[in-house]
């Protein structure tokens, strides 16, 4: 998969292009749906399948005060996306100038123009140009005008269930991880570099590493502890903690990892935590004893839970 900033950078004349156009946020079982139908178009017709996304997501454009947190960062989404065989991802900067293009001028002067679409694959809700103005009905329209073609995915074939970004935001700001990873079709992510803390969890007999994602659009799942799988260049499953560390006087949030059954020095590598499950609150102990005694039962209750998933 060819990755192009911008619109401007893509430059293909000679083929025709079967696009799908949305954020994309999380690249979830709806989203697979399209992409699994845009491929299958690809395969039928030979022409090159496309997505055309967008970066920052609208809404942190067009309502300032609208503090959205995303689900994916763009590294992420890329790599979820080049899973699935596609040709060509347009990362397009979103603007209030691009904002203000009409749902006519979008379709003419994009779509048709400098991607020469041939046939649009769009979900059951899709709406585009200025003040969402522009919709099914209306593609149809263009598409006999500019000879294009137009399928929409009814919410019906989405396993007959409404999913959506909003929806699986929600579900991971309450903290309720499995449904969210039902909806994505994988487990939750994030990625970020590991940084030094302040060595307490070794002093405790329990090492942590302490991950920083740069990223401040990235959601952070709820304060609390997880079963998670760290990924770099092996799989290691830990529990993880979420939170502000009240019992030892912690102020701002940290997210930290006590990874099972390792040893070794990770600071200043990259690594992709999956979040697989939430087994509680994030809770003040009277002592650094009894938070020791808690990490304990907490990794006892990954490995039972880890012997039954695999």
């Amino acid at each position: 998969m060819r990755v192009h900033q911008g619109i401007d950078n893509y430059n293909d004349k000679e083929h025709s292009s079967i696009v799908t156009i949305g954020t994309f946020d999380g690249v979830h079982i709806g989203h697979q749906k399209i992409i699994e139908t845009l491929n299958a178009i690809k395969n039928d017709e030979g022409e090159k399948s496309m997505i055309l996304t967008f970066f920052p997501h609208p809404r942190m454009i067009l309502d300032h005060r609208n503090d959205i947190k995303m689900l994916n960062t763009m590294e992420e989404k890329i790599q979820l996306l080049e899973k699935y065989g596609l040709n060509e991802l347009i990362v397009e900067p979103f603007t209030p100038e691009f904002s203000r293009l009409s749902a006519l001028d979008f379709v003419r002067n994009i779509l048709v123009n400098k991607l020469n679409l041939k046939k649009l694959v769009i979900g059951y809700d899709h709406q585009f140009g200025k003040n969402r103005e522009g919709n099914f009905e209306q593609l149809v329209e263009y598409g006999e005008l500019y000879h294009f073609s137009v399928q929409k995915i009814s919410a019906q074939e989405i396993e007959n269930v409404s999913v959506s970004s909003t929806k699986i935001r929600k579900a991971i700001e309450s903290g309720d991880i499995e449904t969210a990873n039902s909806y994505l079709g994988y487990a939750y992510l994030l990625t970020g570099e590991i940084v030094k803390g302040k060595g307490i969890g070794r002093k405790i007999n329990f090492p942590t590493i302490n991950l920083d994602i740069k990223e401040d659009y990235k959601l952070v799942p709820k304060k609390g502890v997880y079963i998670v799988k760290a990924n770099f260049e092996q799989s290691i499953y830990g529990i993880m903690n979420i939170g502000f560390r009240p019992t030892v006087g912690g102020s701002g949030q940290t997210i930290e990892i006590h990874l099972l059954d390792f040893h070794g020095d990770l600071y200043g590598e990259k690594i992709q935590i999956a979040v697989l499950k939430r087994l509680r609150d994030e809770q003040k102990f009277k002592s650094v004893e009894q938070l020791s005694a808690q990490i304990s039962k907490d990794e006892k209750a990954a490995r039972e839970w880890l012997l039954n998933l695999k």
